[in-house]
């Protein structure tokens, strides 16, 4: 792993760096992927915005079984991965991390100023009224209207729901807004099928396009949600690097691949660029020629 470890370091040791992590970065904190080696052997759907509005059975299968998923999202903490992208966001090298997770691990893990793509399951929003209360706050008012739930939990998924029977959840009551009283409420997160806000993806644009890096960790950038970053850096001529477990769609666009985990690969990069950083031979920026060992690949 130790060339692997040197190509990128070439890549990150010139700082201005954007992160754009994906599922595959939580993996390690217990969270699997839909895509990625943890994922494979599951046949999970999401759920889709349009199913949830439209269907009330779909929408009470959703909350009884993101009810009990929420609790292990809750209690996974952020692994070695996310620390050492904190760690390089504080020497000064990652400007700024976008992430399609929302799981909110690269915030407890210390990094700052995270723009959440996708949302984040701690937040519960009113679709009536727009109020915003914490998923602690809904936990505790289904506990108390489902007393006695308690189903066998199978895989959780990374957006906080779980595999159960339908059976299981027959008797599961959801509730309404406390604010309006009567507003369907929804975690705070971007269904599939559903629109990321047009602000944040304008934010994300313009992160990007500042960068000298795009960074990608843990993302097989199946969806246009996050693989519309790595085409406007290859638009605009700024080098990407992606770090994932398996191919991605942005392969082509890859000034450098690498299929490591990231829990060993990360904290590697940190130690390389932060505590050695004489060892490192920085690559060229955005315009430049990059290192022979990180050409990019052939479209």
């Amino acid at each position: 792993m130790t060339e692997t470890i040197d190509a990128l370091a070439g890549l990150v040791a010139g700082g201005g760096v954007v992160v754009l992590s994906g599922a595959g970065l939580s993996t390690e904190s217990g969270i699997p992927d839909y895509r990625g080696p943890s994922g494979a052997a599951r046949r999970h759907s999401p759920m889709t915005y349009q199913t949830f509005i439209r269907d009330p059975m779909a929408r009470r299968r959703y909350w009884a079984r993101s009810h009990l998923g929420w609790r292990m999202i809750a209690r996974a903490a952020p692994n070695d991965g996310h620390r050492a992208v904190a760690r390089l966001q504080d020497a000064g090298l990652v400007d700024g991390v976008i992430t399609q997770n929302v799981d909110g691990l690269h915030t407890v893990a210390g990094s700052v100023g995270v723009v959440e793509l996708h949302g984040r399951l701690a937040e519960v929003v009113c679709l009536d009224c727009g109020n915003r209360t914490s998923r602690e706050e809904l936990d505790r008012r289904l506990r108390e209207t489902n007393p006695g739930f308690d189903a066998a939990v199978g895989a959780v998924n990374p957006d906080g729901d779980v595999e159960l029977a339908d059976e299981q959840v027959a008797g599961f009551r959801t509730v309404d807004c406390t604010f309006c009283g009567t507003g369907m409420l929804k975690p705070d997160v971007v269904f599939f099928g559903e629109t990321v806000p047009a602000q944040r993806v304008s934010r994300c644009f313009a992160m990007v396009g500042a960068a000298r890096l795009l960074l990608v960790l843990g993302s097989s950038l199946t969806v246009m949600s996050g693989r519309r970053f790595v085409l406007r850096a290859a638009k605009l001529g700024i080098p990407v690097g992606i770090a994932n477990q398996g191919p991605t769609r942005g392969d082509g666009y890859a000034a450098l691949t690498v299929d490591v985990p990231l829990g060993r690969l990360l904290p590697a990069l940190a130690a390389r660029v932060i505590d050695a950083p004489s060892a490192v031979v920085p690559a060229a920026g955005p315009g430049g020629a990059v290192p022979a060992a990180v050409a990019p690949a052939p479209r």
